[in-house]
Formats: structure tokens, sequence, C-alpha cells
């Protein structure tokens, strides 16, 4: 059965999300198809206003005006430790756990070579500027594990002064977590980050 070109449309859009097969994006379509006339204005104009998104001038987080509410924190404006992380899912992560009240600065990626990801495109020299006119004193990389991630911290390291104290996330175990069920990778971490009690 040929649907409509409007539908269709919808659907294509919906199917261009990650996790959203043809299906998913046609249940979605029709679900809306029974909303009234506002309600389908009203979700219209808010997708619309994604292209109005900005960037935070400092850390990179979206925000409506030059700064986003987490530097405009009034808490953390004094803060001397910035959490670096990979992406914004990364930072609200963090965000939710509320143990951090620093500053944060979003990579958006992390170096790799082999798709032409260098420190220009992830604006390393912003980060090693930021923490110098902030007179930032400690560095928190809170960056995934993974041989970009490490090289990625591997060459922050060797770009900030040697009185910045640089620390990295610890990894291994999750809470709750049964050690007969954990990979060998994982556990090797654990065993790398283990401290003294």
């Amino acid at each position: 059965m040929e649907l409509p070109e409007k539908l269709l449309k919808v659907v294509k859009q919906f199917s261009r999300l990650p996790g959203v097969g043809e299906k998913t994006a046609l249940r979605q379509t029709l679900i809306m198809t029974k909303w009234n006339k506002e309600d389908l204005v009203a979700f219209a104009e808010a997708v619309k206003n994604l292209s109005e998104l900005n960037h935070c001038s400092k850390c990179g987080m979206y925000c409506d005006d030059q700064l986003c509410k987490i530097c405009l924190d009034y808490h953390r404006v004094n803060a001397k430790t910035i959490c670096v992380v990979e992406s914004v899912t990364d930072c609200l992560a963090i965000e939710r756990s509320g143990n951090f009240r620093g500053k944060f600065h979003i990579l958006f990626g992390v170096l790799n070579p082999l798709l032409g990801i260098g420190p220009d495109e992830l604006k390393l020299d912003t980060l090693i500027n930021r923490v110098s006119n902030e007179e930032i004193e400690e560095l928190i990389l809170a960056v995934n594990p993974s041989v970009e991630g490490d090289a990625t911290c591997a060459y922050i390291k060797q770009s900030l002064p040697s009185h910045i104290n640089v620390d990295r996330i610890g990894f291994g175990i999750p809470m709750g977590g049964s050690l007969e069920f954990v990979d060998s990778l994982t556990i090797t971490k654990a065993l790398e980050n283990r401290r003294h009690l």
C-alpha cells in the first residue's frame, strides 16, 4: 500500500535518528497524525529552533546565548578545576551524578588521524588557553578508554604546563558488578586503577 508523500517524508526524517528503523519511524509518525494541529505546530517549531542553538563560547555546551548555564553558575565561576569530556552526553552524565562542582570542557570527539581529526578539529588550543586564562590548577580527563582516547589524553597532558595537575578518571568494575561476568580488559583497567586503602 502506497502512503501519502507527506507521511513518507516524516518517516524518512525519523529514520535518520540513531536506533530508529523504518517500522519505528512509521509507528511514531502515525501516532503524531492523532495529535491536534497546535501540538504538531509546537513540535515542528521546537525542532526548527534546534538550528538556532548556540555553543557556549567557553566550554562548548549547548546554550541560548554566549554562555551556558553551567558556565554562568556563580558557584563555579572561580572553580580551579576543569573536567574534559568527549561529548555533551558525557557532560550531562557527570552533571547528573551531582558530585562535580567545577567547570567543563567538551571536545566533541577524540584525536583520530585516520578520520582526519587532529588537534585543530578538536580546538585543543582553546582548552590550553582556557587553562592559562582562568588560572586552572587541575584538569580531570573524563575521556572514554580507547586507543584514540588515550592518545587524546596524552596529547593534552603534554601540551599543558608541568604545574597543572592532570588526572584521568578511573575505569573498572561497575558498582554491583560481579568479577566472573566482567571482560578481561575491564579487569585489567580495574587493576591498573587500584588505590591504597
